[in-house]
């Protein structure tokens, strides 16, 4: 008989960390999208359980925010650290752009041979409307107290400037995550900046000999060749909200952000 306080198996947390990565909150108590007001948590749970021997991040991921890709990321370094828990990285579908920011806070990281993985890059996308405006007989009637409050106006052509200055921020941000790429795979990226840090992404078998990733395989198979047949798995994700609210999403579907979420995934070929 098997008596659950005296079970000594070693226990190994899988965190799902999937879909568009956004701040935006939705309807009712989760949150839409991966950030860090509805992972957070989460990632706390995980390294707070008792006999915890590692914990696996299942990342299915096509990016998006780069601020909460950074805040997530932060969390389960501070995590592991604290907790002194190896973290594994496990990608499915995809693990690009702010997927594989989220990736590249494991110690080690694992992709299906067709995984999706990399595009390390920032892209900043946007509609000019001032051409349909006109043809409307639209006035676009803007006031501003300082000069560049009304930067990339949607209504107005771009200037010279706005250009420059975009690309500028652009460039910041793809510098961060650059570093944070350079810091996390230390030693192990074999490709030169110039083909691994222009937004290109590679299969899981392409990105293992780029020092992209560190192996071929899946959750189960990883967890069991890590921790052994007996190890007890807890799977934990966000929370789903209430069923009325679930159904509410669903007959939102067709909105703005499924729109964005369906834009994200098919930069990717998905």
């Amino acid at each position: 008989m098997k008596i659950p306080f005296l079970n000594r198996a070693p226990v190994v947390a899988v965190v799902r960390l999937s879909g568009v990565i956004a701040a935006r909150g939705g309807l009712g108590p989760a949150p839409a999208g991966l950030n860090i007001d509805g992972i957070g948590p989460v990632l706390d749970r995980a390294f707070a359980l008792k006999r915890l021997a590692g914990v696996v991040l299942a990342i299915n991921s096509p990016g998006g925010s780069p601020v909460q890709s950074s805040l997530i990321a932060g969390r389960i370094r501070q995590l592991a650290d604290k907790h002194k828990v190896p973290v594994v990285a496990v990608c499915e579908d995809a693990a690009a752009s702010g997927g594989y920011w989220l990736a590249c806070a494991a110690d080690e990281i694992v992709a299906d041979p067709s995984s999706i993985v990399g595009s390390i890059g920032v892209v900043s996308a946007g509609f000019g409307v001032e051409g349909l405006a006109a043809k409307l007989g639209v006035e676009r009637r803007l006031t501003t107290a300082g000069g560049q409050k009304s930067f990339l106006d949607p209504f107005r052509p771009v200037e010279p400037w706005q250009q420059e200055r975009l690309e500028e921020l652009l460039g910041a941000l793809h510098a961060e995550f650059k570093g944070w790429v350079r810091g996390r795979r230390s030693g192990r990226l074999t490709a030169p900046d110039d083909a691994l840090f222009t937004g290109r992404f590679w299969t899981g078998r392409e990105a293992l000999p780029l020092g992209l990733i560190d192996g071929l395989g899946d959750t189960r198979g990883e967890i069991r060749r890590r921790f052994g047949d007996a190890a007890r798995v807890v799977p934990l994700g966000q929370r789903r909200p209430p069923l009325p609210l679930r159904l509410l999403r669903g007959a939102m579907a067709e909105g703005l952000a499924a729109a964005e979420e369906r834009g994200a995934w098919a930069r990717l070929g998905l």
